[in-house]
């Protein structure tokens, strides 16, 4: 047993200074990535109209069509939360260059079938599926990377042109991937895609990125999973993020499952204006995005994403009514400012909510519930449209997207606003000796004196806490009171072992410590409360030699 006191929590830092919208691109590392990104997205996406394209000419089935596009985000449900541990515990910048070297291999692969005419919609399936494991895997990495290159200000500015060079790259690829597709097939569009990456991997060795510090403290991959699933479990804002990105993704994904058989047998187009649609939709991101700050500060974080998604059900109503093909493109171009919208919105207010020590997991949990929702939606929609038809399931999906809209308004989405920078407020607790990093698990008590008629408004403070202390590390909290001595409170929480809890020491935020201050102003013991820690009795321990 060891007990020490608890300070008063350090100061914040001085908040930084917001930041133009274009500023990371002034910083050079930041710049010459985000350009590789683009490159490399452009090479993605002509992939994928290559292949949708192919798929449908093949088997021309709604279901079959959105199997593709299930097959692509159906790993990213799968492996993203393990992707996001691995982020956080391996070397980022190795990581990347094998999982582009992983891709290569793959858009290699559907090269040589399309040139040798062997492809089989089994096959596009099972590549795209491999595919889709490479994106899980990079996903939560390479949004992990963006505060290593960045000043803190800038961040959301990052995140903000990272979606918007994804939306430059889906104007451009599907384009240039139906143009090259319909003048020389779709091995020379998968050969594009192939020294897309090269980009990318040169963009990679050129980085010179350091080393993270590794030490006692440095978290393996099983603690670290458990560390960031409890971490999900106990931050009701990320719940919150979860739940309005789940009911929006379901609903909307219907348009981009259904959206080669709207080009194809709907409006009778060729993978060309297949191409064209999916730029359009490329295009309105880009011009959403130059507007988007200043519809938000007008609107909010909340009512831009109801915004969006009315913007998105009335364009898959219009594209239910067969228009003529012209006006498909138009329509889009809302789509795609729709789109941006809510990806901006979601993602960067998940980045703000997150410490950097759980980035990644974080972003890996938010990647499944994206990838989820798109894949159940595309498999569900596909279904519906082979039993209904394609126009009753876009204005079914419509509906559905209206009602969720409106009534996701009774859960807005956090500010983000907390200082999650570590305060390093806790001191280091007094052992009698030392302490092997694996023992535990280990108990915690804090013992305050709280006068009877403050102890409602305390146990109130304290469940706040409890909150921040189970996300940082503890897998129960409680409080309990002496029954002899009611004004004695003890506050506990468990930790699973010694190591963890010196990491829960690193992982408290100002935010933390903001909290923790309010449920000390109720102590009013002659000195601060008490805290001790209590080690798993081993056997053996005490015993004389």
């Amino acid at each position: 047993m060891t007990a020490e006191a608890v300070p008063n929590p350090g100061k914040k830092p001085p908040a930084s200074k917001p930041a133009g919208a274009f500023a990371p691109l002034r910083n050079r590392l930041f710049a010459v990535l985000w350009v590789a990104a683009v490159l490399g997205n452009v090479g993605t996406f002509m992939r994928d109209v290559a292949s949708a394209w192919l798929v449908l000419d093949l088997s021309g089935s709604p279901s079959t069509v959105a199997l593709i596009q299930a097959a692509g985000s159906l790993p990213i449900f799968l492996l993203a939360i393990p992707a996001g541990v691995l982020s956080d515990i391996m070397d980022r910048r190795r990581m990347l260059i094998v999982i582009q070297c992983l891709l290569a291999c793959v858009s290699a692969a559907l090269m040589i079938q399309a040139w040798l005419g062997v492809a089989s919609v089994a096959s596009i399936a099972g590549l795209t599926f491999l595919g889709g494991v490479g994106a899980a895997l990079m996903a939560p990495v390479w949004q992990s990377i963006v505060p290593e290159l960045v000043p803190r200000g800038e961040l959301k500015g990052a995140v903000a042109l990272n979606s918007l060079g994804i939306n430059i790259a889906r104007a451009i690829g599907p384009a240039a991937g139906g143009a090259i597709l319909a003048a020389a097939g779709a091995a020379a569009t998968y050969a594009v895609d192939v020294s897309s990456y090269i980009i990318v991997i040169a963009a990679l060795l050129w980085w010179r990125r350091t080393p993270d510090a590794r030490d006692d403290l440095s978290e393996q991959f099983g603690g670290a999973l458990r560390a960031g699933l409890r971490y999900a479990r106990a931050s009701k804002e990320l719940h919150r993020v979860f739940l309005r990105a789940g009911l929006f993704f379901a609903c909307a994904s219907a348009l981009w499952a259904l959206l080669p058989i709207v080009a194809g047998p709907m409006l009778g187009g060729g993978p060309g204006f297949y191409g064209l649609l999916l730029g359009a939709v490329g295009a309105g991101a880009i011009g959403g995005a130059t507007v988007l700050p200043r519809v938000r500060e007008r609107l909010g974080a909340d009512g831009l994403m109801l915004a969006a998604a009315l913007v998105t059900a009335v364009v898959m109503g219009i594209l239910a009514l067969a228009p003529p093909r012209w006006l498909a493109l138009p329509v889009l171009l809302g789509a795609g400012a729709a789109w941006i919208a809510v990806l901006t919105t979601l993602s960067a207010t998940t980045q703000a909510i997150l410490p950097n020590w759980v980035r990644g997991r974080g972003l890996a949990l938010y990647l499944t519930v994206f990838n989820g929702a798109l894949t159940a939606g595309s498999l569900g929609w596909g279904a519906l449209a082979d039993a209904i038809g394609v126009p009753a399931t876009l204005w079914v999906s419509a509906i559905g997207l209206l009602a969720v809209a409106v009534l996701s308004r009774a859960v807005p989405l956090p500010e983000g606003e907390a200082d999650l920078t570590p305060s390093n407020h806790w001191p280091e607790p007094l052992t009698a000796e030392p302490v092997r990093n694996d023992r535990g698990p280990v108990l915690i008590t804090i013992e305050y004196r709280v006068a009877a008629a403050d102890q409602h408004a305390f146990h109130a403070a304290l469940r706040r806490l409890s909150e921040a202390r189970r996300r940082d590390g503890a897998y129960a909290w409680g409080v309990s009171q002496d029954s002899g001595d009611p004004e004695r409170v003890l506050e506990w929480f468990f930790v699973e072992s010694w190591a963890e809890h010196q990491r829960q020491h690193r992982r408290v935020s100002h935010a933390d410590a903001d909290v923790q201050k309010e449920a000390l102003a109720f102590h009013r013991g002659d000195g601060p409360p008490r805290v001790s820690h209590f080690l798993a009795l081993e056997h053996g321990v005490g015993k004389a030699s």
